[in-house]
């Protein structure tokens, strides 16, 4: 089986939610209960087409949805609403934040010179293909990087994301960039598709790269807003396990 190339579909994506030093989003300086409670902006366009996913026409037509904003209005936006709040974590959602590298540093670079964490959420391929990537992330103090794995192998990855399935590997060179990096990491991943016999050789496979990071990895299960359940009936997919919004 085969799928489209992430990384041709990061670069058409940046085409038209990038400009500048400048990134589209659709929603800006909110806070949520995810982590605790996060003050959070949601950002338009990703590389994926994951069939779980909840982000509808930002994700499917990034070039006709959101604003443009500069890394310091998204900055101070999103601190704006932590610190209303009494929050001391931030995060870019949504969609995929490090597509637009430049604008996604800009923004790290501003958190850094204060006392908020980052939460960085990402599927990770352009940090598996990229060292460089998680070099640069290493730069800031105050980063936390998740890295949501879509899949438990690459088949399960190619059926759930619509991308070809030989991806998958880049998340966990994502995982392993970030490691020899030194970078603040963990791995997420989606197991309302995963049989349990998956599940165990994924832990294997994670612990290869650093034992840490199968002792550390997050269970997301999918939660079944109105795009997720069209997405799914289309896809005629049907999750073992549901999660409620937090």
């Amino acid at each position: 089986m085969s799928g489209f190339d992430p990384l041709k579909l990061a670069e058409e994506t940046e085409r038209v939610v990038v400009k500048g030093g400048q990134r589209r989003y659709y929603r800006v300086g909110r806070c949520s209960g995810w982590y605790g409670g996060i003050a959070e902006s949601h950002c338009c366009g990703c590389n994926l087409r994951c069939v779980f996913c909840w982000s509808g026409r930002p994700r499917d037509h990034p070039e006709a949805t959101g604003e443009f904003y500069g890394a310091e209005q998204v900055f101070e936006l999103t601190a704006a609403a932590a610190r209303r709040r009494g929050i001391g974590q931030l995060r870019i959602t949504g969609n995929e934040p490090t597509i637009g590298r430049d604008h996604l540093l800009g923004v790290l670079a501003l958190v850094d010179r204060t006392g908020f964490r980052f939460v960085l959420e990402t599927n990770g391929i352009l940090i598996g293909d990229d060292p460089s990537y998680a070099r640069e992330l290493s730069r800031f103090r105050n980063v936390h990087v998740r890295v949501s794995l879509k899949a438990t192998n690459p088949a399960e990855f190619g059926r759930l994301t619509g991308a070809d399935p030989e991806a998958f590997d880049l998340q966990l060179k994502a995982l392993r960039n970030l490691r020899e990096a030194s970078v603040s990491s963990n791995p997420a991943v989606m197991t309302s598709f995963a049989t349990d016999a998956n599940l165990r050789e994924l832990r294997r496979l994670l612990s290869r790269i650093h034992p840490s990071f199968a002792r550390n990895l997050e269970a997301e299960s999918v939660i079944l807003y109105a795009p997720v359940v069209e997405r799914l009936r289309a896809a005629g997919i049907q999750p073992k396990t549901v999660a409620e919004p937090v």
